[in-house]
This record gives C-alpha cells, sequence and structure tokens, in this order.
C-alpha cells in the first residue's frame, strides 16, 4: 500500500490518471487559465465555486495542476462533504484520489503540513441554484475558509469554474427523493459542455496575524472579496468559453 496518513495514493492517481486526462481533453475540452497563480511551495487554500458537481470539480481542478506540472509532487487535497464516504465504492476512489472529510480541524493539520488545500464553500447551494442562477455564485459560507487562512498564514486562491453543470441523471434521482438536489455527490458525469477553470491572483492574509480570525467584520469582508473575486472569474470565463458545446 502507497496510502499516506490521510489515504491519499499517488498509485492509484497515477492509474487513473489516463482516464482524468480522457475527461480533461476529450469529454470537458477544458481551458485552464493561472495555473501559475498556485504557490509553488507551502499551504495554499484553493478556493472554488461548484459548477460540474463534486467530485468531478475537484478531480479536474487537480489534473490541471498535474497537467501543467504544478505542485506534481504533493497535488490538492480537497474537502468533500460526508455524503461522499457514506458509499464504499465510491469513498474509497474519493479517498485514495486525495479526498478528505470536510472538518476545520482536517483542513487546518493539511495546511499545517503544507499541502495545499481545496474547498467549496459554496456546499450544496452551489449545486442547485436553477438554470435562471446557474452562473451566480452562492453565499460561500459563515467565513469558515477566511479563518483557516488567517490561522495558518496561507494564502487564498480563488479559482472560478464554469462548467456544464450536474448530469440529468443526477436531477431525476433528486426528484424521486424529493430532494432539490442528490442526496450525496454521485459519480455521474456532467454534460460534455466545454469547461473553463480560471485561477485568480493569490489573496494574500498572513499580514493580519492570526488572532485576526476572531475579527468578524474582518473575516465577512475577505469572503465578500473573495466571493467578488470568484464571480468576476467566472464572467470572464463565460465571455471567453466562446459557447458550451
Amino acid at each position: 500500500m502507497t496510502e499516506d496518513d490521510w489515504g491519499f495514493d499517488p498509485a492509484f492517481a497515477r492509474t487513473l490518471a489516463p482516464l482524468l486526462d480522457a475527461l480533461y481533453t476529450r469529454w470537458w475540452r477544458i481551458r485552464a487559465d493561472g495555473v501559475e497563480q498556485v504557490p509553488a511551495t507551502g499551504p495554499a487554500l484553493i478556493v472554488a465555486n461548484q459548477a460540474g458537481g463534486q467530485p468531478w470539480d475537484a478531480a479536474m481542478v487537480a489534473t490541471a495542476l498535474r497537467r501543467h506540472d504544478v505542485r506534481r509532487d504533493d497535488p490538492p487535497r480537497f474537502m468533500a462533504p460526508d455524503g461522499a464516504f457514506e458509499l464504499p465504492w465510491a469513498s474509497t476512489a474519493v479517498r485514495r484520489l486525495g479526498g478528505v472529510p470536510a472538518a476545520p480541524g482536517n483542513a487546518a493539520r493539511l495546511l499545517a503540513e503544507g499541502h495545499v488545500v481545496m474547498t467549496f464553500p459554496e456546499g450544496g447551494r452551489g449545486t442547485g441554484p436553477g438554470y435562471a442562477r446557474r452562473y451566480r455564485l452562492e453565499r460561500l459560507g459563515h467565513g469558515g475558509f477566511v479563518e483557516l487562512a488567517l490561522r495558518s498564514g496561507a494564502p487564498i486562491v480563488p479559482c472560478a469554474l464554469v462548467a456544464g453543470g450536474p448530469g440529468a441523471v443526477d436531477r431525476v434521482l433528486a426528484r424521486v427523493a424529493r430532494l432539490p438536489r442528490p442526496p450525496v455527490p454521485l459519480p455521474v458525469l456532467p454534460a460534455p459542455a466545454r469547461w473553463r477553470i480560471a485561477f485568480g491572483e493569490p489573496l494574500h492574509v498572513a499580514h493580519h496575524g492570526p488572532d485576526a480570525a476572531e475579527d468578524r467584520a474582518l473575516v465577512l469582508e475577505l469572503v465578500d472579496d473573495v466571493r467578488a473575486r470568484l464571480q468576476e472569474k467566472v464572467y470572464d470565463s463565460l465571455v471567453n468559453r466562446k459557447g458550451a458545446l
């Protein structure tokens, strides 16, 4: 076994790399911009909106970094909801690809170890806002990711995703279950629409000091700043995508 303390398995990731590359280049025809914004060393917190639905969002962001040779030896670890670990056949793959249960303590420890951590603070709200609002970002939680960045000193790297949205099967299953969205992240492929991934300039917060995590006004101000940066990148990506097909 080659798994680390978090369950990430580099050998397993290498085995799945050709499949992820095929999805990246042929199914979604992804273009990634700004990958150089991700720090080459040290901890960093990638904050992304939800577009295709986990785990595909996280897998494609990680694939973009790998294909551009960014942090190849230390791929990002992504915060995954509890539902991702409730199905044995799905949880094993998520864990071995770098998924970690979404808990502040886990993220803090990963950052302390110098890893890149990927989080999707929209949560479930970001996967089902309706067709008319599919490119409008939802609220980015209550500022937990900002508090993490302040306490760890890690820069926040906005990552905007524009994709085709969750697959039709997800919606059907959600409707059958009488839920607004699927109860767990389902391994159903979103539509083969073009994706754009755009990394923004890092937001450095270390100068505020770790005690600033207790300053709610500052935390909420930084949350709004990150959301505005993400929303701008989403709109820019829509303009530059030149059609979804």
